[in-house]
């Protein structure tokens, strides 16, 4: 008893001949189907090559697609030769020219032998199947496909739609319950001859010509009215992305191959040297007898699909960017913004990296440029200070610099004068803590030696941007950490949600707060906003601001905090 390969070849004809060789030196007759669309001369040279084998013979060639009943038709003519050619076949195989045995023949062979009338076939009902991609379930059977989906892909969508619109449905030849699965399949002969002899074989071809992705179902479907012995699952590794296309096995899954325990598997690249040196070399075992169990590699799989899907945290490939909806999160890392805080104190950023040792910017998305920490114009990642540059992307600017600096806390100002895209980008971030001072962007107007319509003017604007920016960070879809303070209410307790903030960015540093930042000069501000308002600019962000705060005697009387042991 034996088994023979069919093998169905469009491409790469010099490792087709390899494994057909590898098949026949050990007893396994096979008949090969090559795709008509190959050139005749490389045609003739491949069969030439195997001349010398007279267990390898090749069918009657046909143009073969994707999708059609080509496929079904040379699977037919090849089956059927090697039926009436090889009488000692107990079981055939099909396979195609990117396939690989993983195994010796000859456990192949004992397995076979052990299991004389057993299908290997993946034969499930259309409710059953969950894998089928952006492609048509039940509709695949009742409609008719008589245009390529990949030649004519308008004419395919219009017909599918016409025929919806019109409620046709086709009938499905009596006592066929339709089935889907792995095209690769291995059948016994008794069950292959009943299937290409059955006197109703015209009906049953006439109808699937018109299925769609037939290679799929014919088989599938028709094995069911002839044997009641299947194991619904294809010897033949083949995995599938998220879209329903067919991974592709190089040299690098050797070892992930070997886990894997089955016969054979597609798709080999055909430039895997070392996958075909190892499997076909009949002086290595790398497998011992085991049942094949794809399922071992699911979890690697898995973790792939859901890789390639979601990408990983904060990484924007230059090569695509994440669909919406998609993607773990808007960065990879935890990082701190101020706002309004390097304008009420002197030297913010100075102090804030001194009480946390973390990594303080400026104003990175400062409108005369990035202000890296240090003064620097080239930093993390060959990322340039020049805003022309950051601002062709803010997002991704962002975004780049946490991942660059991975492993280290960032953290910079930000405010209403510098660019606002980021705005939904921090607020949508659960990595992203803000903390805000409303209104202390006023301080740099107070300070300023401009004229008091100029600053007037400037005020409206500033205050406008910094209240539409607020409203998102107040959004119910707000994931980031906000707090947000009026510059009034932040002046009266600085130390306590200084001593907060502190806390959330370094949680291990333990130390209570004794002494604030140094604080600008506001003697005269709540006159400044006064005569804003005076001359017809309401400033309500900075909360109620007094027209002469005592902050010295306000922070002398207020009681020192204590810790409960």
């Amino acid at each position: 008893m034996s088994v023979g390969f069919v093998m169905l070849v469009h491409e790469a004809l010099h490792r087709a001949e390899e494994v057909a060789r590898h098949y026949a030196q050990h007893g396994c007759p096979v008949v090969i189907h090559v795709d008509k669309r190959v050139h005749k001369d490389e045609y003739l040279s491949f069969v030439d090559s195997l001349s010398d084998l007279t267990t390898v013979k090749f069918s009657k060639r046909h143009s073969c697609e994707w999708g059609t009943w080509s496929l079904v038709a040379a699977s037919q003519d090849a089956s059927e030769m090697m039926l009436k050619s090889f009488s000692d076949v107990r079981h055939v195989y099909l396979s195609s020219g990117s396939c690989l045995p993983l195994r010796p023949v000859r456990e192949l062979i004992q397995y076979l032998a052990a299991r004389p009338m057993t299908n290997f076939i993946e034969s499930v009902t259309t409710e059953d199947v969950p894998w089928t991609v952006g492609g048509l379930d039940a509709e695949r059977f009742t409609l008719r496909f008589p245009f390529s989906w990949k030649r004519h892909r308008k004419l395919f969508d219009r017909y599918v739609a016409l025929q919806r619109r019109f409620g046709f449905k086709r009938q499905i030849p009596d006592g066929l319950v339709p089935h889907l699965g792995s095209q690769w399949w291995c059948l016994t002969r008794q069950t292959l001859s009943a299937i290409l002899e059955d006197p109703d074989r015209k009906v049953y071809d006439a109808y699937f010509r018109k299925v769609w992705i037939p290679d799929e179902s014919y088989y599938q479907t028709l094995v069911r009215l002839y044997s009641n012995n299947i194991e619904s699952r294809s010897l033949t590794l083949s995995k599938f992305d998220y879209q329903g296309k067919p991974h592709i096995f190089y040299d690098d899954h050797l070892q992930l191959l070997r886990r894997s325990d089955c016969f054979v598997a597609r798709k080999i690249w055909h430039k895997a040297d070392r996958l075909y040196s190892t499997f076909l070399n009949s002086n290595i075992n790398p497998m011992q007898g085991a049942e094949p169990n794809p399922g071992k590699i699911d979890r690697i799989f898995s973790k792939a699909v859901e890789r390639r899907i979601m990408g990983r945290e904060g990484l924007y490939m230059q090569s695509r960017q994440p669909a919406h909806g998609k993607g773990h999160g808007k960065t990879s890392a935890p990082y701190s913004i101020f706002e309004g805080f390097s304008d009420l104190f002197e030297d913010f950023d100075q102090w804030l990296a001194q009480a946390v040792g973390a990594r303080v910017h400026g104003h990175l998305f400062g409108p005369e440029g990035v202000e890296f920490s240090g003064n620097q114009k080239i930093f993390a990642g060959a990322m340039s200070n020049h805003a022309e540059l950051r601002d062709y992307n803010p997002c991704g600017f962002l975004t780049s610099l946490i991942w660059n600096t991975r492993g280290e806390r960032q953290c910079f100002m930000f405010g209403p004068r510098d660019n606002q895209e980021i705005n939904w980008l921090v607020a949508m971030d659960p990595n992203a803590q803000i903390s805000v001072i409303s209104g202390a962007w006023a301080v740099a107007l107070f300070r300023s030696n401009m004229n008091f319509s100029s600053i007037r003017r400037e005020a409206a604007r500033l205050q406008k941007i910094e209240a539409e920016h607020l409203e998102v960070l107040r959004s119910q879809h707000v994931k980031a950490r906000v707090r947000i303070w009026t510059m009034a209410d932040f002046i009266e307790s600085r130390l306590e949600p200084l001593q907060s903030i502190i806390d959330e960015i370094g949680p291990r540093n333990v130390r209570r707060l004794t002494e604030a930042p140094r604080m600008r000069d506001l003697t005269g501000f709540g006159q400044f906003l006064q005569n804003l308002k005076n001359q017809g600019m309401h400033p309500h962000l900075m909360g109620d601001f007094p027209m002469e705060p005592d902050i010295e005697n306000t922070q002398r009387n207020r009681k020192k905090p204590y810790l409960v042991k």
